[in-house]
């Protein structure tokens, strides 16, 4: 089956309360690769390559999230960009960075 990739972008109450720990741990357990990373606006932004039912699964639960979360938004569109093979917690963003 192809694998596609996509970029989910998470507002709400989703920093601060193990939601990139989660969402890594999650996305592991579904074979996917890439990573997830807060953002200075207080959103978290995480990119995910892997089988569609994978990614679907994992785009479901980022709307619940850990239990101290409270999701607000999801956004997912696809990515078209290259992703090293595992999953990874970013713990800074890139200097100047504001996607």
């Amino acid at each position: 089956m192809a694998r596609t990739a996509v970029k989910c972008t998470v507002a709400g109450r989703v920093q601060g309360v193990f939601y990139r720990a989660s969402a890594a741990e999650r996305a592991g357990a579904l074979g996917l690769d890439g990573w997830v990373r807060n953002l200075p606006d207080g959103r978290v932004e995480l990119v995910a390559a892997g089988e569609p039912e994978a990614i679907e699964q994992l785009a479901a639960w980022l709307w619940q999230g850990p239990p101290l979360a409270e999701v607000m938004a999801v956004a997912v569109e696809k990515w078209p960009g290259e992703i090293e093979p595992g999953f990874s917690v970013v713990r800074r963003p890139s200097a100047g960075d504001t996607t």
